[in-house]
């Protein structure tokens, strides 16, 4: 019995500029994703066309993939431009688009490969089959799923390749379907413009008015970490592991790829041949990665298991970075701060600490002395204050001057074609080939040993993405000068170049099926976000009757009485109160979220455990 293809497994990296997401695939990502010049989920990473033409040639050299995201709703008098930016991202290269507005499946664009972003909300089965049908070539799952909901799509979609968040911040809402910053602030998420409200401090308050609770951050989630789930989601369904953080700065990226790079490494060297990694070349990172030491609120699994996480899964004191535990105050004068530390501190740290109303504070170190703290600005910590790190300066320092690497394997053969004429022949681990010939003049008998002197030549592969695997010389009786054959050298590795990005594969759109109906019967609502009159067209082609326009553009007020956030986190269950159980009759409701001017009522959907959230 033959065995099966092995399976290609991609990690997939956010980039906010060029630059980052040339050293994300430098340190092992098999794909970036990126904003484009404009209509990205991100307003704040956008990229010129240029720029992400950069990024393909690099890329491409590795067969690593560059994704363009185009994942906001579209207005009508924006079709045109959007039109000319795909087509401008398809001469670029780009290998796919992530997308969120069914618009652009009736653009005139070219044949480009479509990937169904996170917005578009894809929770189960029956959304899943749809847009496999209607021509996605990727889905990008909910945050929210278990393993056990991903194994079910991945089932009903056997053939559409599976992408799933593993790292980085958690947005407390389903993707797609928040629109609190739109309601509260006029700032919109599926605009690419979230005003993160979510993380403000919030006041808890119930039906008779009392503050149940006082300044918490009661919608801030913990950031994602799913590293040591990875072979699960793999088995699952999922081949493309997805690092958030397109606002992230470059050493938060490398930091996170390399670190997530070995696991799936690992995998792929235990898997008996099951899997593959997508891209080629072998990294060397120098530095050890560790997530724990890059910018986090915490971790959480989320949801993976189908239960919340018995640690819960919001970060209530701080939606900052807190760190590491890495000691305690003993005694605290404003110029030096004398500590029991459990680890060694570095000039230029970071710091942080809880005050007595549980405000996280942060200040810098000018200098360490033993367990003499020297902090930067002035500080008053009592006593019995434990310490946290939250930035580590030796660990970024290391991140930032280490020489990171990837390079391409390639075993050559150099052999004599002729009396005057010598061949060199290169192949790679990407299955590409070249073979260049040179006239050297009349071939002489070599008077001393040759292999050595010709194999530093030919190793001189630094700055070509290359490096020197099997050389067989068969040229060994002759003599060879050192120029001609560096210069063949030259020649093969230019060869080798060009025909492998005449051999790079992409992929296209696939057809869209025009028999499909529509998941959740012929009626859309404004959480479908249809924002224009090609989204609407594409609807109605599959069967919509009635369509309710995107808030966005609605007048004022329009959907009061709609859910501005629908969320699988519960703040009953977070905080020990679920209507399940006894102790959820203490609160009386509704209750409600106050922070200055916003204000927030919340219903619990406690039949399918689910919380949704109105603007009071």
């Amino acid at each position: 019995m033959r065995k099966p293809a092995p399976i290609p497994l991609e990690l997939l990296a956010p980039a906010r500029n060029a630059d980052i997401a040339i050293a994300a695939i430098t340190a092992g990502a098999d794909a970036v994703y990126m904003g484009a010049s404009s209509h990205g989920a991100r307003h704040a990473a956008a990229n010129s066309v240029a720029d992400m033409a950069r990024v393909a040639e690099y890329a491409h050299r590795f067969n690593a993939k560059v994704f363009a995201t185009v994942n906001t709703i579209i207005y009508d008098d924006e079709l045109s431009s959007v039109e000319r930016l795909i087509h401008d991202l398809y001469k670029a290269s780009v290998d796919a688009l992530i997308v969120q507005d069914m618009g652009i499946l009736r653009m005139d664009i070219p044949p480009i490969e479509l990937h169904a972003s996170t917005q578009c909300d894809i929770r189960d089965v029956a959304k899943a089959k749809f847009l496999a049908d209607v021509g996605f070539s990727r889905l990008v799952l909910a945050r929210e799923l278990s393993l056990k909901e991903i194994e079910e799509i991945h089932a009903s979609v056997p053939d559409t390749p599976l992408e799933a968040f593993i790292h980085g911040a958690l947005c407390v809402s389903y993707s797609g379907d928040c629109r609190a910053s739109f309601a509260t602030v006029g700032r919109s998420a599926n605009r690419g413009e979230c005003a993160q409200i979510c993380r403000l401090p919030f006041d808890l308050v119930d039906g008779d008015g009392d503050v149940l609770l006082k300044g918490k951050h009661l919608l801030s989630l913990r950031d994602l970490n799913r590293s040591s789930s990875i072979a699960d989601m793999a088995a699952a369904g999922v081949s493309s592991f997805k690092i958030e953080g397109r606002l992230k700065d470059e050493a938060y990226v490398r930091n996170a790829v390399g670190a997530y790079s070995r696991i799936l490494d690992r995998l792929v060297a235990e898997s008996d041949g099951r899997y593959i990694r997508q891209a080629v070349g072998e990294v060397r990172l120098g530095f050890t990665p560790s997530l724990d030491k890059g910018f986090n609120r915490g971790f959480t699994p989320y949801f993976l298991t189908g239960k919340a996480p018995a640690k819960g899964m919001a970060s209530l004191s701080s939606p900052k970075a807190t760190g590491l535990k890495v000691g305690v105050v003993t005694e605290c004068k404003p110029k030096v701060i004398t500590a029991r530390l459990d680890a060694p501190l570095a000039n230029g740290d970071g710091l942080g600490y809880y005050t007595a109303s549980g405000v996280f504070q942060g200040f810098r170190l000018n200098r360490v002395e033993g367990n003499r703290l020297f902090p930067a600005a002035p500080q008053s910590i009592p006593a019995g204050t434990v310490l946290y790190r939250n930035r580590d300066k030796e660990f970024d320092d290391g991140i930032a001057v280490a020489k990171t690497t990837r390079n391409i394997p390639v075993d050559m053969a150099l052999q004599v074609v002729g009396d005057d004429r010598i061949s060199l022949e290169m192949t790679d681990s990407r299955g590409c080939a070249a073979t260049v010939v040179a006239e050297v003049g009349l071939l002489q008998d070599a008077v001393t040993p040759q292999e050595g002197p010709r194999r530093r030549i030919l190793d001189k592969l630094g700055g070509t993405g290359y490096r020197s695997g099997r050389i067989v010389d068969l040229a060994v009786q002759v003599f060879i000068p050192a120029s001609s054959l560096a210069a063949l050298r030259r020649q093969c590795v230019e060869a080798l170049d060009s025909n492998a990005r005449a051999s790079y594969k992409f992929c296209y759109r696939l057809p869209e099926k025009f028999d499909v109906p529509l998941p959740y019967g012929d009626r859309l609502t404004v959480h479908d976000n249809v924002a224009n009159r090609l989204a609407r067209e594409f609807y109605v082609s599959h069967g919509a009757k009635e369509i309710t326009s995107a808030m966005e553009v609605s007048s004022k007020g329009a959907y009061k009485e709609e859910p501005v956030m629908t969320t699988r986190y519960c703040l009953r269950r977070e905080l020990g109160k679920c209507l399940k159980y006894p102790s959820g009759k203490d609160w009386r409701g509704p209750l409600k979220l106050v922070s200055g001017n916003t204000r927030l009522r919340l219903d619990f959907d406690c039949k399918n455990c689910r919380m949704q959230v109105y603007t009071d």
